[in-house]
């Protein structure tokens, strides 16, 4: 178990009790949040965790696997808002001190597959 392991367990679990002093310890202060599919990028402890607190709907996240190695670690996350169930994969990157430096999501979309696999693949 790597020291980024603990601190991104950390992070999810503050997140999703809205622990907003403890999730930013977690964070380098230049710590740069990325969401490639929207095209945003958000720079700097504060504003990373005022991005998370005004976020709206009341979310929660479950933890469903954690890969870490040195400095950098990714998750996937089941999270859901009300009735709405998502899932996502996050990468991390710590800085010297251990701490959370940057911060990469990826929200993909459910979709139906293509025709004429159903031989192939059972659905869940």
């Amino acid at each position: 178990m790597t020291d980024l392991r603990k601190a991104v367990e950390s992070y999810w679990a503050a997140a999703d009790a809205r622990d907003w002093e403890a999730f930013a310890e977690l964070l380098a202060e230049d710590v740069v949040y990325t969401l490639p599919q929207t095209r945003e990028r958000v720079s700097g402890r504060e504003r990373y965790v005022e991005f998370n607190r005004e976020y709206p709907g009341d979310w929660h996240v479950r933890v469903e696997r954690v890969i870490a190695e040195a400095g950098q670690a990714v998750t996937w996350t089941h999270v859901t808002v009300g009735l709405e169930e998502m899932h996502a994969i996050t990468f991390f990157t710590a800085d010297a001190s251990g701490r959370i430096s940057a911060v990469t999501d990826f929200w993909p979309e459910p979709y139906e597959p293509p025709a004429g696999r159903d031989h192939l693949a059972e659905r869940y």
